[in-house]
């Protein structure tokens, strides 16, 4: 079978690269120059590698990963250090971090060299016919599969888009340019903000910073916007901003789709990640739940066969992941809310809420959130 995958980003990597492994042949087109990763680091949870191993790119993975976080104290605190939900590291779910980067490069490594077309926009048929038009000549597949993103073009033209919705809050990302000694992975809640801490592999240190505010708000020096918001937070808050070189912090207002579209699928065209489901980040199953989407599909059409009918392989896909993923991101959604509450009162209830709540119980649910089963 001949595929096109539209976007190089993790999703389309990976079922790319797993396409390609049960021997079909797989063109990428990716619109930017190279398919640098856009982000900071990534937390990868135990349905993602099930989904990896599933497709054979587990160990791949495992071995730009770390898996040094489930020997930590993990949970959420206050700006003042005061715990308010602490995990022991035998409560912490099985997770590993990484360099986005380092994923992308991973990825892209598992793929034949002449696969992945740079620099190149492709649009899908408007109908779902498995072609996909690129610099004004059209060209046919037996499968097209798009994975461009949240704005995605292919979910437009394929009569799919419901629009898109600000969350109500920005982010900012970093990686510390140095190693640090950090002994917990935590958040920390205030009103209206965040601060998340996360080790990476070679002892370096990914951080996120969110604020609610009004969508489009820019600054001369984002590291120094960051740092006059948590400089009076408790530490190690403040030193992992500063180990942050100033060109290298991000800042991204923080969009999910409106809706949900009715269908991950027309014809012979599917759409995979945020093209299908762009979610908040707060439950950190952004990429998880591409990958999960790519071994989906592959799965399906290996069961299906080279012969098989691949609509009805698509259709099936379709079902099962639109079930999955619309759950997951109607609770991200809410765990935003949540989280970002600025209201005294709204803070109040949410740290007595989170104080109520036994670990146990927080790890419980976690686990079955990431628990993935083959389709």
């Amino acid at each position: 079978m001949r595929a096109a995958v539209i976007g190089a980003g993790i999703g389309g990597l990976t079922v790319a690269a797993a396409l390609d492994a049960d021997g079909h042949e797989v063109v990428i087109y990716e619109r930017r120059d190279e398919p640098a990763a856009v982000g900071a680091g990534l937390t990868l949870f135990e349905n993602a590698f099930a989904a990896l191993d599933a497709v054979g790119l587990g160990d791949r993975v495992r071995k730009v990963s770390s898996d040094a976080i489930t020997r930590m104290r993990a949970g959420q605190r206050l700006p003042s250090g005061d715990w308010l939900v602490s995990m022991p590291p035998a409560m912490v779910p099985l997770t590993r971090t990484l360099h986005r980067s380092e994923l992308h490069r991973t990825l892209v490594e598992a793929l034949p060299s002449d696969s992945l077309r740079l620099h190149r926009s492709a649009e899908v048929g408007r109908g779902g016919e498995p072609a996909v038009t690129v610099d004004g000549r059209l060209e046919r597949f037996d499968l097209v599969i798009a994975a461009d993103g949240l704005r995605s073009d292919s979910r437009t033209r394929l009569g799919l888009d419901r629009g898109v919705r600000y969350a109500g809050y920005t982010a900012w990302r970093g990686v510390t340019a140095v190693s640090m000694t950090v002994d917990e992975a935590s958040e920390t809640w205030g009103a209206g903000r965040i601060f998340g801490i996360v080790p990476l592999p070679d002892d370096r240190v990914y951080w996120f910073a969110t604020e609610s505010t009004s969508a489009g708000r820019v600054a001369e020096d984002e590291r120094e916007a960051v740092r006059g918001r948590f400089a009076e937070w408790h530490p190690p808050i403040l030193a992992c901003i500063d180990a942050t070189p100033a060109d290298a912090v991000l800042r991204h207002d923080i969009y999910d789709l409106a809706r949900l579209p009715a269908s991950f699928a027309r014809g012979r065209t599917a759409l995979l990640g945020d093209a299908a489901h762009g979610m908040t980040p707060n439950l950190g199953q952004g990429a998880g739940q591409a990958i999960e989407d790519a071994a989906a599909l592959v799965l399906l059409l290996r069961r299906a066969g080279r012969d098989g009918d691949v609509e009805a392989a698509l259709e099936r896909y379709s079902a099962l992941r639109r079930r999955r993923t619309r759950a997951i991101w109607s609770q991200s959604r809410l765990m935003g809310k949540v989280s970002q509450a600025s209201s005294p009162l709204g803070v109040r209830l949410r740290n007595g809420l989170l104080r109520a709540a036994p670990p146990a119980a927080a790890a419980r649910a976690a686990r079955r959130m990431q628990r993935w089963q083959q389709p």
